[in-house]
């Protein structure tokens, strides 16, 4: 059935049709319209899973993780310092290889305080182990919560599904929202082989020995190193279920393209307007949208720098003392590549500034003429 949703609700709507068993929210603006939805379904009867109503964003992560332990498919969702401040339960959730979920509306962090999008709150717990894609428009963020739950469940690592505050979470959109007798072919009921058990006591994340903790996180390792072509897997799956293909990587025009625009989240669509603008111009544009930030799809990317060809990345984060984020994984992905393009680095959109068509023509002829320095980013806003 195709519906007219705002973001939030299509997370809502993903949520109850991945029959997950328990939720664990605290309100947020602009993620709280997503457990309103789900705290209203639940309400009606129409959302048949346990709703947790907890004090803080550290306890409905904490509560999510004693669920997940016992063997239930949970979820959460929350933005900016209420992702900050359930930092440390992230770890315990991916370092326990619970199954988790999330959906994160990204929105800038304080000080000042500020309501409006970027990608720092989700970028900033890059490290924590936990898969991370990138939505560009309502029907995906549906669809990636879906996909997450197979990823997660395959991988035993949980996955953050972000997606930018108000552009799309308060946005409506047509979504396809599939049939619930698909989506059970597609994500059967979870069977977590590590779920606590009465007849079958055991003991979780006790003191290991510094050997066995290597071990542990080495396996961890491996497993996210194999997320990338799993999840590909996955989505080929839901790709035949569906009808909705996407990848880690998904390039627009590069064939003959001599500059990329290298962007992610909301703004990527929009920067599909923007190359086709200059195509009508003569100018060979192209733009890379990456949609999987970890594990990094470095191996995906590396395909497209066969040539000399330039990459200017249009980061909506920062990384204090350093460079955007997503430039910084690209140079680091393209390290050693023969040839490897330039990769220019641009800073837009903090705290929810404009990313325009405009905007993005402006900072790919500033690239393609070789205007951009590759040592220092270029903090870009809109003229308007």
């Amino acid at each position: 059935m195709r519906k007219a949703l705002m973001g939030n609700n299509a997370a809502a709507a993903a949520v109850k049709l991945a029959r997950v068993e328990v939720v664990s929210a605290y309100p947020i603006t602009p993620q709280t319209q997503v457990v309103e939805a789900l705290a209203d379904m639940k309400a009606s009867g129409e959302f048949p899973g346990r709703f947790v109503r907890v004090e803080s964003e550290h306890s409905a992560m904490a509560c999510l993780v004693g669920a997940a332990q016992a063997g239930a498919r949970t979820f959460t969702a929350t933005s900016s310092q209420g992702l900050a401040y359930m930092h440390e339960m992230l770890h315990w959730a991916s370092g326990a290889r619970l199954p988790i979920v999330m959906a994160d509306v990204n929105r800038a962090l304080g000080a000042p305080w500020i309501l409006w999008t970027d990608q720092t709150d989700s970028l900033s717990q890059r490290d924590t182990g936990w898969l991370q894609f990138y939505c560009s428009t309502n029907q995906e963020i549906l669809d990636s919560l879906l996909i997450a739950y197979r990823a997660a469940e395959a991988l035993l690592l949980p996955v953050m599904v972000n997606y930018d505050g108000f552009t799309l979470s308060h946005t409506y959109e047509p979504v396809d929202v599939p049939a619930q007798e698909a989506v059970d072919r597609f994500l059967p009921p979870l069977n977590y082989q590590y779920a606590l058990d009465l007849a079958n006591p055991r003991a979780f994340s006790a003191l290991p020995k510094p050997k066995e903790y290597m071990r542990l996180r080495r396996r961890m390792a491996a497993d996210m190193d194999r997320a990338t072509v799993t999840v590909a897997a996955i989505e080929d799956e839901f790709a035949r279920a569906f009808g909705r293909r996407y990848a880690a990587v998904e390039p627009y025009r590069t064939d003959d393209a001599e500059t990329l625009l290298v962007v992610s989240g909301a703004p990527a669509s929009t920067a599909l307007e923007a190359v086709d603008r200059l195509r009508a111009e003569g100018l060979r544009a192209g733009s890379l949208r990456i949609r999987q930030f970890r594990p990094f799809p470095a191996a995906v990317l590396r395909a497209y720098a066969g040539r000399e060809r330039r990459f200017v990345v249009v980061d909506r984060n920062f990384s204090m003392g350093h460079h955007g984020i997503f430039c910084e994984e690209l140079k680091s992905a393209l390290y050693g590549v023969k040839g490897r393009p330039k990769v220019f680095g641009t800073v837009a959109g903090l705290g929810g500034g404009d990313i325009t068509v405009e905007l993005l023509e402006e900072i790919w002829r500033d690239a393609d003429a070789g205007r951009l320095d590759e040592r220092e980013p270029l903090w870009m806003e809109d003229a308007r």
